[in-house]
């Protein structure tokens, strides 16, 4: 009964060490407040839908070119 008690107490130490160590060490330091984030939207979809666009243009002209 002594070695079972033991055996469970040297567990919790290595699954809290297991579990809190790698916090302390990749802590990060947190920023002073929010950072102003810039929303990604409106301009940037428009031009991805237009660069998309264009290069399925291109790509069915070099197809239609080298079939002929």
């Amino acid at each position: 009964m002594n070695k079972n008690i033991f055996s469970f107490i040297f567990l919790m130490v290595c699954l809290c060490v297991y579990l809190v160590i790698p916090e302390m060490i990749s802590a990060q330091p947190s920023f002073p407040d929010d950072p102003d984030q810039i929303p990604i939207d409106g301009g940037l979809a428009l031009l991805s839908a237009a660069g998309a666009s264009y290069a399925i243009h291109k790509f069915k002209n070099t197809r239609k070119n080298a079939d002929s």
